[in-house]
């Protein structure tokens, strides 16, 4: 029997939320190897925390979960570390970030091992390999370095979430109590945080789930995401739930059935979707989706240009037109959508990268004549390497390279980059994103986002008197006034802090 570390590293300014992928794989190895939970989120000093164990326990292996972005923060320095000081110590990461750079990870001489995907079976398999002292031939799921050279496992098939064992909440309620998870949110005073499946069926260029999931899902049943559910709610108070699936809504079947048997609780909730997938629900559906307690629904719409939405391998079922006709469609059931776009496409000149950011400003404009109520999230472009997408060899092609050496992802550039605010592509020039940042500065005081608990009526009205002479001039440069109104109120952005 090992004694595993599980690490979930601080991400950014969210706010606390159930670390579901470390719940995950503690699930797999319940009863077979003793495991302590460190949360990142949670503690003012993890790095000493660490240390702190590893002084006092025969700690064998350190597993850390990485997103790109805030979370290398921690995991970066902490990892070299504790390799520094234990050289014998095996270190897994898992997460998009290894599983889509694993160059630079593995080359870093301190990550000795990735689980790429899923690891419910390939952990506890590894583990067996680290304990009996075996090579890592025939376990799936797997990325490392052989002989200098980087070898990936064959990939599983998507597990029946239903057959896989429960999350330990009890276990994590032991290291950490579950009620500081559950946050004060727009959606409710203790907000639970839930995956409800893996991967999306779907193959978009930008997106880094693609790469990991290859266009496979699967969803645990209605049955079980409401079992659960009441269970957090019961024992630790749930009243909210954010879902956040990569693609909650893929079956209609599921989530119907799913609001069938939470309507009667009083939960108030959020996932994400697909225009073109909901697009297809019925009425009804909707209609009981919202007596159910869904209040909003995020939604990648991207772009009003068929084109580029073809280029994004999104177009084909999701149009401009429809991304319209649906919000529209949602005022009736009262439904908030949330739509997030991504401005600053590769193109083949700079007028024509201008050219589309100025379509997409106007376009985003037309969303909100027609739905003042959808919130709207603006990206910049940021790319992903997907093997043979046309958009990603023309950012190879455009001298864009990323980062060889893992420290320099934590420079605040890169992390920049990570969180699509900043990116360094050479594309875009500085006048191309100070227009972007500054329209959405201009939107976001003319219609200030709903889900902020902080700002006060009086200062959304306030904002708004402020924005309205630019937005309706369209006169967005310089907002100055608008940007110390903000910083001073402390204005939250929902695509960096949550809810």
């Amino acid at each position: 029997m090992l004694k595993i570390l599980l690490f979930n590293p601080r991400a950014a300014n969210y706010k606390p939320r159930i670390p579901n992928s470390i719940l995950q794989i503690a699930a797999s190895i319940e009863g077979l190897h003793e495991y302590i939970i460190v949360d990142g989120n949670l503690e003012s000093d993890p790095e000493t925390v660490i240390l702190n164990y590893f002084a006092k326990e025969n700690i064998a292996v350190f597993a850390c979960t990485v997103m790109p972005g805030p979370q290398l923060k921690q995991a970066i320095p902490i990892s070299k570390k504790l390799k520094n000081l234990y050289p014998q110590l095996k270190i897994v990461w898992g997460g998009y970030f290894p599983s889509n750079q694993p160059g630079s990870v593995l080359r870093s001489g301190y990550v000795d091992v990735i689980v790429n995907g899923p690891g419910d079976k390939a952990f506890p398999a590894l583990l067996r390999a680290f304990e009996e002292q075996k090579s890592f031939e025939g376990i799936n799921n797997l990325i490392y370095l052989e002989n200098d050279k980087i070898v990936k496992t064959k990939k599983d098939e998507l597990y029946d979430l239903d057959a896989l064992p429960a999350l330990p909440y009890d276990t994590l309620n032991s290291f950490y109590p579950i009620k500081r998870y559950l946050g004060k949110t727009y959606l409710g005073k203790n907000t639970i945080a839930y995956h409800s499946s893996f991967g999306c069926p779907f193959t978009c260029s930008f997106c880094a789930v693609v790469p990991i999931y290859n266009a496979r899902w699967k969803g645990k049943s209605a049955e079980g995401i409401y079992k659960d559910i009441l269970y957090l709610k019961t024992k630790f108070g749930g009243d909210a739930i954010e879902f956040h699936d990569n693609n909650f809504f893929v079956s209609e079947k599921r989530v119907v059935e799913f609001a069938r048997r939470i309507k009667n609780e009083n939960m108030v909730w959020w996932g994400e979707a697909r225009i073109d997938t909901m697009y297809k629900y019925k009425d009804e559906s909707l209609a009981l989706i919202r007596e159910a307690g869904c209040k909003m629904i995020f939604f990648g719409a991207e772009t009003g240009n068929d084109a580029l939405l073809d280029k994004m391998q999104k177009g084909g079922t999701q149009t401009g037109e429809q991304i319209l006709k649906f919000a529209e469609r949602l005022k009736q059931f009262d439904i908030i959508p949330e739509y997030s776009f991504v401005l600053g496409t590769p193109a083949e000149t700079d007028e024509e990268v201008e050219k589309q950011i100025d379509e997409d400003i106007a376009f985003i404009r037309q969303v909100k004549a027609i739905n003042p109520n959808t919130e709207i999230i603006i990206y910049t472009y940021s790319p992903v390497p997907t093997e043979g997408s046309d958009m990603y060899n023309k950012v190879l092609a455009s001298g864009f390279r990323f980062p060889e050496k893992l420290e320099d992802w934590i420079s605040p550039e890169w992390e920049n980059f990570d969180l699509r605010k900043n990116p360094l592509t050479p594309w875009l020039k500085p006048h191309m994103i100070d227009k972007i940042r500054n329209f959405e500065t201009v939107l976001n005081a003319y219609y200030p986002t709903v889900s902020d608990l902080r700002v006060k009526s009086w200062q959304k009205n306030l904002l708004r008197r402020w924005g309205a002479l630019r937005y309706h001039s369209r006169i967005y440069t310089f907002p100055y006034e608008i940007k110390v109104l903000h910083k001073l109120w402390k204005y939250r952005l929902p695509e960096i802090e949550g809810f």
